[in-house]
């Protein structure tokens, strides 16, 4: 069983909904969501938030944390998915921000460096991974590390 499904199978058994924001996996993760057939019983939305303006206007993460610590840090993550259970009247939300690749890496930050958070209510985890190079595994990495960081919460 995929994760996404099991995801689907203990939302619905808890009553739980669930929401997205995502930033470099750009939809994929409510794309795999919504895959399975019934979502819309657990699934409230997403938020795509590419640029930093809507991290801050839609989702309400703090100029302060972008401007000090960067898109791509732990303090955005976290206030990207407490901001989705907040705009999208869900329970529980996954966040990533990172560098996909090919470009945009820094020494600090090389491309493959992807936060990951998972909130359930007021309760988060994140995490920072380090995947590749290569845009697409990184992209599909991150969907398949944020929902199994969400299923642990549950």
């Amino acid at each position: 069983m995929k994760v996404e499904e099991e995801i689907g199978g203990l939302l619905r058994c808890r009553h739980l909904t669930m929401g997205t924001a995502e930033s470099c996996t750009g939809g994929y993760i409510a794309h795999l969501i919504t895959r399975v057939a019934g979502s819309s019983d657990y699934f409230c939305g997403g938020v795509v938030s590419y640029g930093n303006g809507v991290k801050h206007h839609v989702l309400g993460v703090s100029e302060e944390s972008l401007a000090q610590y960067g898109a791509v840090s732990r303090p955005v993550v976290e206030q990207m998915a407490l901001g989705a259970i907040r705009v999208l009247g869900c329970d529980c939300a996954v966040a990533t921000s990172g560098i996909a690749g090919p470009g945009g890496g820094t020494p600090g930050k090389p491309v493959g460096t992807v936060w990951i958070a998972a909130a359930l209510k007021d309760r988060v985890i994140s995490e920072c991974y380090h995947f590749g190079t290569e845009r697409e595994d990184n992209i599909r990495l991150a969907a398949d590390t944020a929902l199994k960081m969400l299923k642990q919460l549950l």
